[in-house]
């Protein structure tokens, strides 16, 4: 997670190639494409069913994968990156209409993931058509939303920052780090 332009679909692309794994992508990006990026309130809650939606068909396919692996499924964990999740709709939601869907916040009470990979706003800024906020301060207050959220909650979460080679090192240390653990 983090602002926008911050490496995360570059990110879980390089991840999912290093672990032979899938990444779900942000469907934010493709809903935008398709409707526009003039959005509203609703069309965030929109945004978030779809990608949990999303999410969900992912996890079925790696869960599928995993099942008829011919090896003993739990010897052989198979990560899933999310390119996104209901923490940055929740930011989303806050930071452009001063609040956020119930539902949102229920989902990121129920769902639970395994570590959080923040990326830092170190890497030059790419515009591109559904970019909105191109100034370092804004995109400075939005890791800091991101930063505030990860520190009082739970799940291990790790900050990457550096260029994409030096993001792709530290990111594949914390999940070898995690992967690890868990076959004890």
């Amino acid at each position: 997670m983090g602002p926008e332009s911050t490496g995360k679909s570059t990110l879980c692309e390089q991840l999912a190639a290093h672990y032979n794994t899938i990444w779900c992508p942000e469907y934010a990006r493709q809903y935008l494409l398709q409707n526009g990026t003039n959005y509203t309130f609703d069309d965030l809650a929109i945004i978030a069913r779809g990608q949990l939606a999303l999410e969900d068909e992912y996890v079925e396919q790696v869960r599928s994968q995993q099942l008829s692996s011919t090896q003993n499924p739990t010897s052989n964990i198979q990560p899933l990156f999310l390119d996104t999740d209901m923490y940055v709709m929740k930011v989303w939601c806050e930071f452009v209409f001063g609040q956020c869907h119930w539902f949102i916040l229920d989902e990121i009470v129920d769902r639970k993931y395994d570590l959080y990979l923040l990326c830092n706003t170190d890497l030059p800024w790419t515009k591109d058509e559904l970019r909105e906020y191109p100034d370092l301060e804004t995109r400075e207050t939005l890791f800091k939303m991101y930063k505030d959220l990860l520190i009082n909650q739970s799940t291990p979460w790790v900050e990457i920052r550096g260029n994409n080679d030096d993001r792709l090192k530290m990111a594949i240390k914390a999940i070898n780090k995690l992967l690890y653990e868990h076959r004890y």
